[in-house]
């Protein structure tokens, strides 16, 4: 990285190294999107539901994930702000294996959680056998899945986003045509789902491990010994972002009970052709985040603390309008989007009315995340960390449990907007500190 022509180009450079990054993470979600379009038109709505009761198990793999990773690439970047490059590569090989063995154990402990999960939130008939059905291949995707976002953030960090932008890309168009192939030719359900996914995940590991073996200018795969003095920063550096996934895990789970308790499986599938949209966003916020990190990392280990902050600035800028604009049109779209994952008109009624408050939420989510992202880069983990425990743990589990008790449905899409709009304040009172801290 270069100082000046951060300086000299801040809008730009935010551009150039979240833009790949977001297309990268929008092409993941899409993968998302896609499983559930197939679900819906060739398993049918209880299958949409049976995927979103197993989500909290999806946050579980993300947040631990993230927390070694974004933990381990801050210090990464600050190593390599300081040009010690030794340090850079022992930090890199230890996080990339710290994450694949805390997966592969999470998935060895939920092989034997997914009955009592299903029990817990009432599901049953087609949608409990359609969510064993899945997530049972979905414990071998899930470990592939975080290690190949571990090593796109390193990816991104050494200067080269577009590469890991063509393996995202590479990875969508082959889950796509397997979806198609194994639900749609071959008519596998919900489980043909899944092997699209792991098939999928492993072909794009392939090609990152090709780019370390061969193509990596400053991260390369090697032998390490193990540090726990760097486990237990990367940690703490990355414990905002676990609380983050953490909190979205259990705020899901909370969801889940709700809706399924008041509404059943019509609201619970609802709640999820919504949530899709939530889902693309929150990955256009997290591209933003993983992109704006290593420049803010970079920039604030150099003594560069007004350009780390203005490079938050700029970046807070453009997720708002990002936000504006998803939120304006969903909304216009609202009437239509539904009826392309069900033909269940009641369901169809439900995301019609639901999407229209739900987006609301848009234009301060983006805000509060980047502000997240910003102080953990600079290695200020307890703002990080209340404000991610706020709007995913502490304000959202008390709407969830409120407002559905006294607007019914309604109560349910008010839950985010009200819960990112209370964060808020929290977030411009850590930020103005920082600002009287700075002048």
């Amino acid at each position: 990285m270069d100082l000046e022509k951060i300086r000299e180009n801040r809008a730009r450079k935010v551009l150039e190294f979240s833009l790949p990054a977001i297309l990268a993470m929008v092409l993941t979600s899409m993968i998302t999107v896609a499983d559930g379009f197939f679900m819906g038109n060739y398993v049918g709505k209880e299958g949409i539901a049976a995927v979103n009761l197993g989500l909290p198990i999806v946050y579980l793999y993300l947040g631990v994930g993230l927390m070694v990773s974004i933990g381990g690439v801050a210090m990464a970047g600050m190593a390599l702000g300081s040009a010690d490059k030794k340090a850079c590569n022992r930090i890199f090989n230890q996080t990339i294996a710290t994450t694949l063995g805390v997966a592969v154990l999470i998935s060895c402990v939920m092989a034997f959680c997914l009955d009592p999960v299903i029990f817990i939130l009432r599901g049953e008939g087609r949608v409990a056998g359609y969510f064993r059905e899945y997530y049972r291949i979905m414990l071998l995707e899930l470990p592939v899945m975080v290690v190949n976002s571990s090593f796109g953030m390193f990816i991104r960090g050494e200067g080269n986003p577009q590469y890991y932008m063509k393996v995202s890309i590479f990875q969508v168009l082959l889950n796509i045509l397997l979806d198609y192939v194994l639900t749609g030719c071959f008519h596998l359900g919900a489980a043909g789902i899944a092997v699209s996914s792991l098939v999928s995940a492993l072909a794009s590991l392939a090609g990152i491990l090709w780019y370390f073996f061969w193509r990596a200018k400053v991260y390369k795969l090697g032998r390490f010994s193990f540090s726990g003095k760097i486990c237990r920063a990367s940690f703490l550096n990355g414990s905002s972002e676990f609380i983050g996934e953490m909190s979205t895990g259990i705020a899901m789970f909370a969801y889940n009970l709700v809706i399924m308790r008041r509404f059943g499986a019509d609201g619970v599938t609802a709640f999820t052709i919504v949530g899709y949209t939530a889902f693309v966003f929150s990955m256009v916020v997290v591209g933003f985040g993983q992109g704006a990190s290593p420049l803010i990392s970079f920039c604030y280990e150099a003594e560069e603390r007004l350009l780390a902050a203005d490079i938050r600035k700029w970046t807070n800028r453009f997720v708002f309008g990002a936000g504006a604009a998803v939120a304006l049109v969903m909304a216009g779209l609202s009437g239509w989007y539904g009826s392309i994952f069900v033909a269940n008109r009641q369901v169809q009624d439900m995301v019609s009315f639901g999407i229209r408050i739900f987006v609301v939420s848009f234009f301060f989510s983006g805000i509060n995340a980047i502000t997240s992202f910003y102080f953990t880069a600079i290695g200020r983990a307890f703002e990080s960390a209340v404000i991610s425990s706020l709007r995913g743990l502490v304000v959202l589990l008390l709407c969830i449990f409120i407002l559905p008790a006294l607007f019914g449905m309604t109560g349910v899409w008010m839950a985010a907007p009200v819960t990112e709009l209370v964060t808020l304040g929290a977030t411009g009172a850590f930020l103005g500190r920082e600002r009287a801290e700075l002048n």
